[in-house]
């Protein structure tokens, strides 16, 4: 065989025959020194650099994510969208970009198992929507068909390693309401869109928790990392393949009142477990935050009040507004803009005992600063 067949011959083709090698041998050595032992072996003529290709795009179909391995390294990329098969998008620094990865049905699928199948879930017709998370703390949804028409979607939420000063969010005065807010104890929840940066001015936000308080974070897929040594991290697990062995959101938020918190962070309130959090927000648990989908601080008391309502427990609409009028301080709209930088749009201190179909928030703050001052809410 020439080089210049050896240049021009697929690399698919040395990486089917090398995974087969690497199933059936029985080596025990150094994975990498195993695969670029068998790489020479099959293709000796192959140049430097794409022999080091070769290799890693075989250990990274073996130990990672395969051809999206790349795109999971890169800092900048924060999400990745395979919309069936066929070339995959990412987001990058807010803009969405179309990379050259071109993916077929056989490896979605396998991507897909690669993630779910260690967590003990499944995904086929019968289940066929599923949520999991990396060992990086990145987020994963996968739908396949029926549901998904064109084929089988993946994807995947990440979270940068660096964490975000909250001026970076807000200018001076804003943000130094906010850390006086969180130092007085007070109850906040931050409300905003998809991809508009909860979780990360969530961190933000934490990060000025005195250090010798204990945090307890309750989430349903573990995403925050507070910069702080005293916290316990909580995480829901879905059913497994059996349908056995769910831990809901809202068991969690009330084991975590028996593991004496001094705050409770709840990564995102979504359905009931937003009345266990009002309620350790009203006995002795000042000072705890949260996050959930809204389009302005008003929509996210009229949010919360659906959720609570989904519950269980049947309570009047007046009970359930009262009580959360007691325990919320403050709501913090964040928005995501065009240019892909996420900012603080609002700032609202939640009014106690507001007349119903009227304002049940006075904004503190904008996007340009200051507007109001609450010596209440600060403290």
């Amino acid at each position: 065989m020439s080089p210049e067949s050896v240049r021009i011959a697929p690399l698919g083709e040395a990486k089917a025959r090398i995974h087969a090698r690497l199933l059936a041998e029985t080596g025990t050595g150094a994975l990498t020194e195993r695969v670029t032992a068998l790489v020479e072996e099959e293709v000796p003529l192959l140049g430097a650099a794409l022999r080091h290709r070769l290799v890693a795009g075989v250990l990274a179909d073996v130990c990672g994510l395969g051809a999206l391995e790349p795109l999971l390294g890169d800092p900048e990329v924060t999400e990745i969208m395979v919309n069936g098969p066929g070339r995959v998008w990412i987001e990058r620094k807010g803009a969405l970009v179309r990379v050259p990865i071109d993916l077929d049905v056989a490896a979605i699928e396998h991507l897909i198992e690669k993630v779910v199948a260690p967590l003990g879930l499944r995904v086929d017709r019968s289940s066929p929507l599923v949520d999991a998370r990396l060992p990086d703390g990145s987020r994963v949804n996968a739908v396949v068909p029926p549901l998904a028409v064109d084929g089988p979607c993946l994807t995947v939420r990440r979270f940068g390693a660096r964490a975000v000063p909250l001026a970076d969010f807000a200018g001076r005065e804003v943000a130094a309401l906010l850390a006086g807010a969180v130092a007085a104890r007070r109850n906040l929840v931050v409300s905003g869109g998809t991809g508009a940066g909860k979780t990360t001015l969530l961190n933000a936000l934490a990060a000025c928790i005195p250090p010798a308080e204990r945090v307890i974070t309750v989430e349903d897929a573990a995403e925050l990392n507070l910069p702080r040594e005293h916290v316990v991290r909580l995480e829901a697990r879905p059913a497994n393949a059996e349908g056995a062995g769910e831990v809901r959101i809202r068991d969690l938020v009330r084991n975590a009142l028996r593991m004496r918190p001094d705050r409770i962070v709840v990564g995102e309130v979504r359905g009931p477990e937003a009345l266990d959090m009002l309620q350790a927000m009203n006995t002795g648990h000042e000072g705890s935050l949260s996050t959930c989908h809204a389009n302005s601080p008003d929509d996210a008391l009229r949010r919360l009040e659906t959720m609570v309502l989904m519950g269980e427990v049947q309570l009047p609409l007046a009970a359930v507004r009262s009580q959360l009028e007691a325990a919320l301080d403050l709501v913090v709209q964040v928005a995501r803009f065009p240019d892909g930088s996420r900012r603080i749009v609002a700032v609202a201190e939640v009014i106690e005992g507001a007349s119903e179909g009227g304002r049940r928030t006075r904004l503190l703050a904008n996007g340009e600063g200051l507007v109001a001052c609450s010596r209440e809410t600060v403290g």
